[in-house]
């Protein structure tokens, strides 16, 4: 699943597009495409004809359009990217590609928004807008959230990401280390922290000095604080170079990938040498998944074994 970075490239592009024209019409391809839309296909199509997109949004990896049907009120099209999902921006008239699920024709007949999902466990639905309830979080109690059109009822338990201002870093460390699991579960845990995915905990952790397996109560506060600082960081990185792209499923909404993967540390170089201290870059399983680390700067916890 695409990480803060990649969506937010792909916010960008999107919004660049669509903000302030009117849906003609949408074509949605199989009931798959709509399956999280309770009502069906069909009724998504009908309620997103005559909208005007107001604005698009995200919080972590959520990426959604706000859009206010003729008369009525604003809603959240929450559009799901899931492993391979893309929103690319096309002439109407261009061939549609293999894999594309759903069609946005403007009533201006420029450009349209077409989504396409290789291995579809991406999807559209429509939820209504909610108070944010992380509106009044941070050290400032005044700090607006820059959702102003409020967030989807769907996304409303999903926590803010290190990237809005209303991410309160002291109450995250706090609630860190009240965790029992390690910390590299708690770094991907959306409702601790949003938008970091595999890809940028391991990032974070090697340029921390810490290694996931660690135990969240055994961090300092400092220590989490550098941690937490890190992710943003390399996120950060990452989003001023489009993000990180292992294969062309990852790609802006004009096709073109990022290009961060040239810059990772430990992720998929496992075998490599650390550019920190020269040991082997080593990979092990984690949570379904892989976890790459540096045994020289990421020293294991005691009485944890190398899981291949």
């Amino acid at each position: 699943m695409p990480e803060l970075p990649e969506v937010e490239v792909v916010r960008r592009g999107v919004a660049r597009h669509v903000v302030g024209r009117r849906i003609e019409r949408v074509t949605l391809t199989g009931e798959r495409v709509a399956r999280r839309h309770t009502a069906g296909p069909a009724d998504l199509a009908m309620r997103l004809a005559g909208a005007t997109v107001l604005h698009v949004d995200r919080r972590g990896k959520y990426l959604w359009l706000v859009v206010q049907p003729p008369g009525g009120e604003a809603e959240a099209l929450v559009v799901h990217l899931g492993m391979s999902g893309q929103l690319l921006v096309g002439a109407n008239d261009a061939p549609t590609a293999r894999h594309t699920h759903a069609v946005v024709v403007f009533d201006d007949g420029g450009s349209s928004l077409r989504f396409v999902d290789q291995r579809t466990f991406g999807g559209w639905s429509l939820h209504p807008l909610l108070h944010d309830p992380h509106r009044t979080a941070g050290p400032a109690a005044a700090t607006a959230s820059p959702h102003r059109y409020g967030i989807p009822s769907s996304v409303s338990h999903i926590a803010p990401d290190p990237m809005e201002p209303v991410f309160d870093q002291a109450a995250v460390v706090h609630a860190i280390r009240r965790r029992r699991t390690v910390i590299k579960r708690a770094l991907l845990d959306q409702g601790l922290v949003s938008g970091i995915g595999n890809i940028y905990a391991d990032e974070a952790l090697w340029r921390a000095r810490v290694h996931g397996r660690r135990e969240c109560s055994a961090l300092t506060g400092p220590a989490l604080r550098r941690l937490l600082s890190h992710t943003e960081a390399v996120m950060a990185e990452a989003l001023e170079v489009g993000g990180t792209s292992f294969d062309s499923l990852y790609v802006n909404v004009n096709g073109a990938s990022g290009y961060f993967d040239r810059s990772l540390n430990v992720y998929g170089q496992s075998g490599k040498p650390c550019a920190r201290c020269q040991s082997t870059i080593l990979r092990e399983e984690f949570m379904n998944r892989s976890s790459h680390f540096c045994p020289g700067c990421q020293p294991r916890p005691r009485g944890t074994r190398r899981r291949r």
